[in-house]
């Protein structure tokens, strides 16, 4: 696999920037690794495992190298769509296959409803798609309680409840804005409000991904062969819950991946997963 090559590419109200890792002698579609709000660089590993198939990772619109030029401080899940859809015609067209990670992966469903001829195959892992959820009413409130305190409080304050919630096991409960709290300070983050309101998780895609409604009559229509996974150390967790719930809809039922959420990840964030046995899965699932 050759070094990434970077390109940009403009879209109405943003400047996408993406990258190209040229593959070996595969004659197997470009394969496109997406998150949200994760930029390319939590793909670095993950890719370093595909080098005999051309690897394009991106950056969001409002996220990492790709900045907004609309003024508009909410990105839905349609508007992703759209920028992957432009995205895959300026690399030819498709149809590609795709890797999508957590809110890439709701990202990738609406692209597969809208522009089912652009992805052969889609990895839809763990999308937090809570409206799908059993107990949809409480998640949902549980996600816009998060936001508020993100817009009174400030990041650390929001990523405390953020992180709570991730990594709680089974129902989310009725009361959960009124559940002790934990510091910021324990799990690492600033207790201090810096003043600013513009951080891409809580300000642009929280609330629009969690509560985006999935057209999946669309995607069982589609010619794309869709794969949903979720990971063996999630269970009971939110993403993996919507996972499995995901699946149900589509009539499938969840692939199994090694580690948790971001089971793919190297040492890029800190937070290392199991890419090598990741890996080894998704290329079984994107073979078929």
């Amino acid at each position: 696999m050759t070094e990434p090559k970077t390109h940009t590419l403009e879209v109405p109200g943003a400047t996408l920037h993406y990258d190209v890792r040229e593959g070996g002698a595969s004659d197997g579609p470009i394969l496109l690794m997406i998150g949200s709000p994760m930029d390319a660089t939590g793909f670095a590993t993950l890719a370093g495992h595909f080098g005999d198939r051309t690897v394009v990772t991106y950056d969001p619109r409002g996220i990492g190298r790709s900045e907004r030029t609309d003024g508009v401080a909410e990105s839905t899940p349609d508007l992703h769509a759209d920028d992957l859809d432009r995205l895959i015609a300026a690399l030819g067209g498709g149809p590609v296959d795709i890797f999508a990670s957590s809110g890439g992966a709701v990202n990738g469903l609406a692209l597969v409803a809208r522009h089912p001829e652009r992805v052969r195959t889609l990895v839809a892992h763990e999308p937090p798609a809570a409206q799908t959820l059993p107990d949809r009413k409480e998640a949902l409130a549980a996600v816009v309680h998060i936001r508020e305190t993100y817009d009174r409080d400030g990041f650390g304050a929001a990523m405390a409840k953020f992180i709570v919630i991730t990594s709680l096991r089974g129902d989310i409960p009725a009361d959960f804005a009124d559940l002790p709290t934990q510091s910021p300070a324990d799990f690492g983050m600033p207790t201090e409000d810096d003043g600013s309101r513009d951080d891409a998780l809580f300000r642009q895609n929280l609330i629009t991904c969690t509560h985006y409604e999935h057209d999946f009559e669309a995607v069982r229509a589609a010619q794309t062969r869709v794969v949903v996974g979720v990971g063996v150390e999630s269970e009971g967790e939110m993403a993996c819950r919507s996972g499995a719930a995901v699946a149900e809809r589509l009539g499938t039922k969840p692939v199994v991946f090694p580690s948790g959420h971001g089971g793919f990840l190297g040492n890029e964030f800190g937070m290392p997963g199991d890419p090598d046995a990741f890996a080894v899965t998704l290329r079984q699932v994107l073979n078929g």
